[in-house]
Order: structure tokens, then C-alpha cells, then sequence
């Protein structure tokens, strides 16, 4: 995808890899649209940055989705660019944790139907534009699981695969589909991940994908160094060991 002159929609723009993804993309000469279920945070990336919109949406919600992808033909028919980066990661301990299933349910909803629902509804308007994208932010345990985030890690794997499909069926469309694969990164996607060392910097991630985009237009996956022990474990028979570095027995 070209790396400016794009009007761009952002999930999870208010905080974390969405934001920073949100912020590096104006800054490139992009209009953004940065959505979110809670206004304040995305007004307050927003403050100051004209040509950076903000629009509530409640990814969990079919029927908002419908309505918010009206909302964007009819605000933002130039709209050429969909990153699907919302998402929530939790533990889950199957054993001990009566809550277990319904937060596997709440994470698939987040995080897989989600982005599935809201491209099928904004397809029709990408399809109508000359150059087009769908960026899927998947993630390094997609490849490699934490275990005790299985439905996490099932729902990032999932993203992959169906990445993966929607290219192939895109192929002859002027949509191209674009994963992003992040590795542990200093956010607050967990809580103390912002403050642990092994954490990638959050600005570190954002300076290496925006000249991984800029530099390699055409590429089906992004991916920084850090991420790539990781996505291709399992092809350098590695997938054990780094199974073990991330889930030490």
C-alpha cells in the first residue's frame, strides 16, 4: 500500500500499537479516522491533529457495525484504507477459573468477528476505490501461543489464516490484504506489559513497521525483527524452544 495520501480507519485507535499506528500515518500525509468504544481517549489523540477524525463503534456489535459503515460511506467516501487492530487479551486458566469460557467468548467476539464484520461491511467501499488495503494486526502468538492467553493466541492465529484467504480472493480487486504482526510490545494491552523489559518499545515497533510499509509497498506481511523468531519457528523447526522461552515450565 502507498504509505501516504490515503484516508485510513483505524480500530482501537485510542491507545496502544492503534494509536501509535494513528499518529505515524497523519503525520505521513494520511487522513485517519481512529474509532474506538470510548470518546475521550480518542479525542485526545485527535487534539491538535486536524485532519485526524474520531467515531465511537462498539466492535462486539453487529448491528453497530452496519450502521458505522453507513456512517463512513456517507462522512468519508474517500475511505481507502482499513486497519483492524481492536482487540482485548486476557488470561485464562481453564482448570481454576469459573469465568474462563465467557471471556474466551468475549475474545473471539473481540477479536475475530469483529474484524470480520466490519470488513464484509466495509468491502463495497474499498472495492470502489482505485487503490485499496486491508491491514490485519495479528500478532507473533499467532505462530507461537502464550498458553495461558489460548484464546487470544487461537483468535490471532485465526486472523492469520484468514488473512491469508482474503488475499487470495481479493487478488483481482484493487484491495490489497496486508498483515501486521506484532511482537510483545510496551502497551498496556495487559496489565504491567508496558513496564515489562522484554517488551519491544512502542515507539521502537512503530518507526520499524512505518519504513517496513514505506519501504516494501507491495508486501503481504510486516514484520519486524523482533517478531520474526516467532512466524518462523515451526518452518526452522525452532517452535519448541521458542514455545519454552515463552512459556517457561
Amino acid at each position: 500500500m502507498d504509505i501516504t495520501g490515503n484516508t485510513i480507519l483505524v480500530t482501537g485507535g485510542g491507545t496502544g500499537i492503534g494509536r501509535g499506528l494513528a499518529e505515524a500515518l497523519h503525520a505521513a500525509g494520511n487522513a485517519v479516522i481512529i474509532a474506538g468504544r470510548r470518546r475521550a481517549p480518542l479525542e485526545e489523540v485527535a487534539a491538535g491533529r486536524p485532519g485526524l477524525h474520531v467515531a465511537t463503534l462498539d466492535i462486539d456489535d453487529a448491528a453497530a457495525i452496519r450502521d458505522f459503515a453507513a456512517r463512513m460511506a456517507a462522512e468519508h467516501p474517500g475511505l481507502n484504507v482499513l486497519v483492524n487492530n481492536a482487540g482485548i487479551m486476557r488470561v485464562e486458566n481453564v482448570l481454576a477459573d469459573p469465568e474462563a469460557l465467557s471471556i474466551a467468548e468475549a475474545t473471539i467476539t473481540t477479536n475475530l468477528l469483529g474484524p470480520i464484520r466490519l470488513t464484509a461491511a466495509l468491502l463495497p467501499q474499498l472495492l470502489a476505490r482505485p487503490k485499496a488495503a486491508v491491514v490485519n494486526v495479528s500478532s507473533g502468538l499467532a505462530f507461537v501461543p502464550r498458553a495461558d492467553t489460548p484464546t487470544y493466541s487461537a483468535t490471532k492465529a485465526a486472523i492469520h489464516s484468514y488473512s491469508v484467504s482474503l488475499r487470495h480472493q481479493l487478488r483481482d480487486t484493487p484491495v490489497r490484504v496486508i498483515e501486521l504482526a506484532p511482537p510483545l510490545v510496551a502497551t498496556d494491552l495487559t496489565p504491567g506489559q508496558r513496564e515489562n523489559p522484554r517488551a519491544l518499545p512502542l515507539e521502537s515497533f512503530i518507526r520499524e513497521s512505518m519504513a517496513l510499509l514505506s519501504a516494501e509497498p507491495d508486501a503481504d506481511e510486516i514484520l519486524v525483527e523482533r517478531v520474526k523468531a516467532q512466524r518462523t519457528a515451526e518452518a526452522t523447526g525452532r517452535f519448541a524452544a521458542v514455545f519454552d522461552l515463552i512459556n517457561p515450565r
